[in-house]
């Protein structure tokens, strides 16, 4: 049986893309926090952002653009806007 094909979207690739930068950038700071218990809470709250940023890659990656995407993204920008305004990086 022949494979399915994705349905593609360049606007959410875009912004797959700058998820990805935007996570990279975070943590690379977070590893460059000398104080050992601070590095460790801010990767525990950052944790679920990563989480979210990896599933709607994998969702994209393995089924495309479907009904489920805008909700997978929507979710990873709450969580990433939320890091953000409660820890200072």
């Amino acid at each position: 049986m022949a494979k399915k094909r994705r349905k593609l979207n360049k606007d959410y690739e875009k912004n797959i893309y700058s998820s990805k930068k935007n996570v990279e950038l975070i943590l690379a700071k977070i590893y460059d926090i000398d104080d050992e218990e601070i590095q460790k809470e801010y990767i525990s709250a950052f944790n679920k952002v990563v989480y979210l940023y990896e599933q709607l890659r994998d969702d994209y990656e393995n089924v495309g653009f479907n009904e489920n995407s805008e909700c997978l993204m929507s979710n990873y920008e709450d969580a990433f806007n939320t890091f953000e305004s409660e820890f200072e990086i």
